[in-house]
């Protein structure tokens, strides 16, 4: 019998990225994106296929073992096409790009995100997902390769100005004219949106499938701090319980997937990414300091316990991007759980706890692609506890007790399986994001452990990822690669200066102005305000300016609330100019759906005031200085600053009152008398101190 050859692999074998070394066997012969793949579609005159998709996305996987392991598939993109591969975690420049065409083209847009373009690059053909074959309303490969060429010799002009009409839509949305600064109006209108949108029986806004989108939930605590908006709280406080109830949450590891496929949050699809995990630890942060209630607090501790766990690059510092949904071939397999598998592991009284906990059926509970559940079941939190606990005659305190040995036991024989594939970039934005969520939580819980981890983060991307001026998108293997973008110098900065609220580290404070110096230096737009995604176009394309707050928050929503702290940390009124342009700059965008601006509101909320800062006078470990920011730590205070200065550098108007820490508080641009007790510190802030 002749054995099958050995696969050869193509040029993608040479990259370090996790998603084109999934594709580097494949009979497709693919190029990365470089000058190579570009200069030689001129040469033979063919299309370009560009994929882009990213190592843990579930129909990525599907897609390439349908069509591209697939020979005769191959066969067809090699003949008519110059294939390009790209992730767009390592290239969210072409990503935006080309999403940005596909929404100028009214297609359903996601990954995989497949376009074809001219040798010139002028886009004519967009879809996600391609099947092998054609099925009702999606056309497959065998119909479209063929189709494209036929296009392409008998059609070529009309291509060519399709991809240019495109590409001239794009920049006509990109030069925006400043109308009037936005005002309170549009906060409360975002607000009013959100309202109409929210799910009350299950939390979150809109039906299925589900995001987490917590830039939206911070807006609403926010909201409720600034008005006392209680029903903006609830709408918080219901989304985020419920979402730590379902299967979106790893009831045994911890951890958010990534969007939930059904409005109650129970079927997951399984990819874990680092961004959600950072923003989702600061909205259970800050719902605990506007509640006090301790199951946010231990929600935020234990999808850090996820990601210091099992995303950690090591005792270096940084953290790598994702976990895949996959493993073995299937989506989830690693997380779900037939009734007989919780037998073998518990003894049988917790496995019928374990049954009514975690709401396992025998017939299962999870629907997959196949439409049948084959007894499997996605674990989540299927009864209050107070009911569970009343059933078995345990108090909750005692039940409790007994989910966490169930857990473990649980926990302990899923580690016997085959994991899910780490994606291990790290990523200049996603660290940063996470640098400041550990930071939040490491000063509201007093974790020096958060702390730490959050500082050698930074200590790690200002040493490796940052070579003079410019910050690095991608570190992967040793290698820094891929210049920063936008989001990149905004979220390290965001990191940056939570991270200097949290410890009054100055060397951080410092790299956050250096950071932005050279932002603003590379990405802001002089005529116009705001700031552009990349330095320079991409082949043609038009340079874009990202606002939507989608998975995560826009460049230029995060670098709006940069200029704006800065500003007040670092005594620069110039950045608070420029937010000022930006809010005019975007306001037309904003006003006409807020709801989808969210981050930004929160800036621009910030900005509209009132705000405040609170500079204390004093030595950091003086008990009378951390009795002051203790006190004000105590509070949920999203549009205060605080900064530190010591007492023999703290310069001139700022001394201490007979040599006590002493706090300067500032309400919008008026100071208020420097004060050494930190009850009329608190009373100058609208608050009162709690006695505990």
């Amino acid at each position: 019998m002749q054995q099958k050859p050995e696969p050869k692999p193509n040029r993608l074998i040479k990259e370090k990225s996790p998603y084109l070394l999934q594709h580097a066997y494949n009979p497709v012969d693919w190029y990365p994106w470089s000058q190579e793949a570009l200069d030689n579609a001129q040469a033979e005159d063919k299309p370009v296929f560009l994929s882009i998709g990213y190592s843990t996305c579930h129909w990525c996987h599907v897609m390439e073992m349908e069509c591209f392991s697939d020979q005769q598939v191959a066969d067809l993109l090699n003949q008519a096409f110059v294939c390009i591969k790209v992730d767009r975690e390592e290239r969210p420049d072409l990503d935006a790009q080309y999403m940005a065409v596909c929404q100028a083209m009214g297609r359903n847009c996601g990954w995989p995100l497949n376009i074809i373009m001219t040798p010139k690059l002028n886009p004519f053909f967009a879809q996600s997902y391609i099947p092998k074959h054609s099925r009702p309303g999606i056309i497959g490969m065998f119909d479209l390769v063929p189709q494209v060429t036929q296009i392409w010799k008998m059609q070529r002009s009309q291509m060519e100005m399709v991809g240019a009409d495109i590409k001239a839509r794009i920049e006509a949305v990109e030069k925006r004219a400043p109308q009037n600064q936005l005002n309170a109006e549009v906060l409360q209108d975002g607000f009013d949106r959100l309202k109409l949108d929210y799910d009350k029986e299950n939390g979150g806004f809109g039906f299925a499938p589900k995001f987490p989108t917590p830039h939206k939930l911070l807006y609403l605590l926010r909201r409720y701090a600034h008005t006392g908006e209680k029903t903006a709280l609830s709408m918080a406080e219901n989304t985020l319980r419920q979402m730590r109830l379902g299967g979106i949450f790893d009831q045994l590891g911890f951890g958010f997937h990534r969007y939930s496929t059904d409005p109650e949050w129970l079927v997951p699809h399984f990819e874990k990414m680092l961004y959600d995990q950072a923003l989702l630890t600061l909205a259970y942060v800050e719902a605990y300091q506007a509640t006090g209630s301790p199951k946010f607090k231990i929600s935020a501790k234990e999808t850090l316990e996820y990601v210091l766990r099992d995303l950690s690059a090591g005792d270096g510092g940084g953290f790598y991007s994702a976990q895949d949904a996959d493993s073995e071939g299937e989506e989830g397999k690693f997380y779900i759980w037939t009734v007989d598998e919780v037998l073998d592991v518990l003894s049988p009284a917790d496995a019928e706890l374990a049954v009514h906990l975690y709401g396992l059926k025998p017939e299962g509970n999870y629907i997959s692609e196949t439409r049948h559940t084959n007894g499997k079941n996605i674990l989540h939190i299927a009864e209050p506890l107070e009911d569970l606990a009343a059933y078995k005659g345990l108090s909750v305190d005692e039940l409790i007790m007994q989910m966490g040995k169930i857990r473990n036991a649980l926990f302990k024989a899923r580690q016997k399986r085959v994991a899910p594939a780490i994606d291990d970039k790290v990523l200049a934005d996603w660290n940063g994001l996470m640098i400041a969520a550990l930071a939040r939580a490491g000063v509201v819980f007093g974790s020096a452990e958060y702390l730490e981890a959050a500082s050698k983060t930074a200590d790690f991307m200002l040493n490796n990822m940052r070579k003079g001026d410019v910050l690095y998108h991608r570190y992967a293997k040793g290698e820094v690669a891929v210049e920063g973008f936008l989001d990149d110098y905004a979220c390290t900065v965001y990191g940056l200066i939570q991270l200097y609220e949290a410890t009054f580290n100055d060397v951080y404070l410092q790299a956050a102005a250096d950071l932005t110096k050279n932002m603003v230096s590379k990405f802001w737009d002089q005529q116009n305000g705001g700031f552009y995604q990349t330095q320079g176009n991409q082949h043609g394309m038009p340079k874009i300016k990202q606002l939507y707050d989608g998975a995560t928050p826009s460049g230029n929503s995060v670098a709006l609330h940069d200029l704006l702290w800065l500003s007040r940390l670092t005594d620069q009124p110039t950045y608070e100019q420029m937010a000022t342009q930006m809010t005019k700059t975007f306001a037309e965008e904003v006003e006409g759906a807020p709801d989808a601006f969210t981050f930004f509101l929160s800036a621009v909320d910030f900005q509209l005031g009132p705000f405040y800062s609170v500079t204390v006078v004093g030595e950091l470990n003086a008990k009378d200085t951390q009795e002051m920011l203790k006190a004000l730590r105590q509070h949920y205070l999203p549009t205060t600053i605080t900064a530190l200065k010591l007492p023999d550098k703290a310069g001139l108007g700022y001394q201490q009152i007979e040599g006590n820490a002493t706090a300067y508080v500032c309400r919008n641009q008026t100071c208020l008398p420097p004060t050494n007790s930190t009850e009329l510190m608190l009373q100058q802030l609208g608050l009162k101190e709690e006695k505990h």
